[in-house]
């Protein structure tokens, strides 16, 4: 990994095509009954080794994410002159952690990111985007390391939801978000706040983390994955939209379409989580071709 200095050059943004969703709905994966904890999944309740990590995480992320924190972020982290180097360079720095909001898996990163990638692999081969994704979905999560500022996991991790506007009783532990300023205030607690109906999501201020920067390093790095990739990548943590509907009234035509690209998407994110482990020198080289294909050799990060 190369540390470099220099401000990016501006993009064009992702090469941008329509995909037919015919797709088999049930396709082989099998989605188990249980966590690797013997959960169900998402149980934010449950009385496992990780609950109480997991609920004070949430407690910082719903008090500390606000209007100006996000902006803050966006304008800081926008300059994507932390690090150059390639997407697989980004995998294996990942192995450095353990997602704290996370009550389903206490695996190194890496191993997560390659178990969607191949479980998404095995019932759509021909979808060899679809696959890239899986294995790109989370690298966001390098803001953790010392390199990009070492951001504490609230500023990383969790469920991602939108600020400025009234946050939606679906989020997990919702009773935390009394303590956020932005609850108090006027401009911003009402169901649109400073939205309007169907302004689509892309005018949307959502809480930072890393599905936001990671979104942002493959636009500004001219990645050629098509919309739907980089839709899934910006809001595969959004699970109150895509799993309770809240927020919907945000939405315009073109989130609709490839909010179908993101439910079949998610399956493989949440329930590939196991503590089966994948070879990752013997899968490799396939990631590393479509890396080759959708990215250039270094990114700016």
């Amino acid at each position: 990994m190369t540390i470099v200095e220099e401000k990016p050059q501006p993009a064009t943004g992702a090469e941008e095509k329509k995909l037919p969703i015919d797709l088999v709905s049930n396709a082989g994966f099998v989605v188990p009954g249980n966590n690797a904890f013997g959960n169900t999944f998402r149980d934010y309740e449950a009385n496992s080794e990780r609950k109480d990590t997991v609920e004070e995480f949430y407690r910082k992320q719903h008090m500390y994410q606000t209007v100006e924190f996000v902006k803050k972020m966006r304008e800081e982290y926008g300059k994507l002159n932390k690090a150059e180097m390639s997407i697989w360079e980004c995998c294996e720095l990942l192995n450095e952690f353990v997602d704290e909001s996370d009550p389903d898996l206490d695996e190194p990163q890496i191993e997560h990111l390659l178990q969607t990638a191949e479980a998404i692999r095995k019932d759509y081969p021909n979808e060899d985007w679809l696959h890239l994704t899986g294995l790109i979905h989370d690298l966001g999560k390098v803001l953790l390391h010392p390199s990009f500022g070492q951001l504490p996991q609230w500023a990383v991790v969790g469920d991602t939801f939108p600020v400025g506007c009234a946050f939606d009783e679906s989020n997990v532990h919702h009773k935390f978000f009394q303590e956020n300023p932005d609850n108090d205030n006027p401009k911003y607690n009402t169901k649109h706040g400073i939205y309007s109906e169907g302004c689509g999501l892309d005018n949307v201020l959502m809480s930072w983390g890393h599905d936001g920067y990671m979104h942002m390093v493959a636009k500004e790095n001219k990645t050629t994955l098509p919309s739907a990739a980089l839709f899934i990548i910006r809001y595969h943590s959004f699970y109150p939209l895509h799993k309770e509907r809240a927020y919907k009234h945000l939405m315009n035509e073109e989130d609709e379409e490839n909010l179908k690209w993101l439910k079949i998407f998610n399956k493989y994110d949440l329930y590939s989580k196991s503590k089966v482990r994948i070879d990752v020198e013997k899968v490799k080289p396939y990631y590393l071709s479509l890396t080759e294909k959708y990215f250039p050799a270094k990114l700016r990060w």
